[in-house]
């Protein structure tokens, strides 16, 4: 098996597999798909009506409307079209950190490689950026299988070296990204918050939609430390000797706290948010959330 396959995990693949990855909100694309387009065209769902110009295809004349007003009317509808998404994958310092056999930044590239196969598996294009306290690797979006694997290849050469920059980062992006789409950022949001979430937020005022997938270990969150111990700082942040047992009620309440306001800030900006961690199966954690989303979306 090619290096660059370890990531796709076949237990994780056939169960999201059978779910459409759908954008929220109209993207926008480049052939006629399963998405709805800003461009209004003639295809299957009714959008409106506009006057009629000369020159205006007459099939499209609505009768009724003329019957009534004796006015020349023209039924518009709209577009089917491929979605664009593009993943957005934090490769900094302290996504190195693994308590047992997989580091964060493990499990984000298996979350990455997972739904690059599915987006391009269901005929949609997908980009990929990688970043730490810059870009360092940004490949444009395409729907073909030998792009799927340049991506692939791509998770392979990660080390996690650096410290990050994320909002700034978020900004680049949001002016690099021209269609609208879905950009799917996974990090484990080791930085300045506002400065995430107004990056964030540029992508939504682009009309962009957008999940965020927080990716942490799981002693990150349950904090199971019993003995004196040296904590080891990742991204500049120095080495502590400390008791754990006099840390963890106050370290629980800030983890809490973080999460909670993670939530209460997507919710306000209409973004998806989803705290997975490593000890989590993969395949469980991202088909639940995938079809929380596919209904969400049919309630609407």
């Amino acid at each position: 098996m090619e290096n660059y396959q370890k990531y796709l995990d076949p237990k994780v693949l056939n169960k999201i597999s059978r779910l459409d990855l759908k954008a929220r909100l109209i993207v926008e694309g480049f052939v006629s798909g399963l998405h709805r387009s800003p461009y209004h065209g003639f295809s299957v769902e009714f959008a409106q009506h506009r006057e009629y110009t000369p020159g205006d295809d007459l099939r499209h004349l609505d009768w009724k409307v003329y019957g009534r007003s004796d006015r020349l009317y023209l039924k518009e509808y709209e577009q089917e079209t491929n979605l664009r998404a593009y993943i957005v994958l934090d490769t900094s310092e302290s996504m190195k950190y693994g308590s047992g056999e997989v580091t964060k930044l493990e499990y984000a590239c298996y979350i990455a490689a997972s739904l690059t196969h599915l987006i391009i598996e269901q005929q949609d294009a997908v980009g990929f950026a990688r970043f730490d306290n810059e870009v360092r690797r940004y490949i444009p979006s395409s729907a073909s299988m030998a792009h799927k694997k340049n991506v692939l290849q791509e998770l392979t050469t990660l080390a996690g070296e650096r410290k990050t920059r994320t909002g700034a980062v978020l900004h680049t992006l949001a002016e690099r990204i021209r269609n609208r789409g879905l950009v799917i950022l996974i990090s484990d949001l080791f930085d300045n918050r506002d400065e995430i979430f107004n990056g964030l937020q540029h992508f939504r005022h682009k009309g962009h939609d957008v999940i965020v997938f927080n990716v942490l270990d799981e002693y990150e969150v349950k904090f199971p430390f019993e003995r004196m111990i040296m904590f080891e700082g990742l991204e500049e942040i120095p080495h502590v000797l400390a008791d754990p047992r006099a840390l963890r009620k106050e370290y629980l309440q800030e983890v809490d706290h973080f999460t909670t306001e993670l939530r209460r800030r997507g919710l306000e900006q209409r973004i998806d948010f989803v705290q997975i961690t490593t000890d989590q199966f993969l395949d469980v954690a991202l088909s639940s959330y995938l079809a929380r989303r596919l209904a969400t979306k049919r309630s609407r």
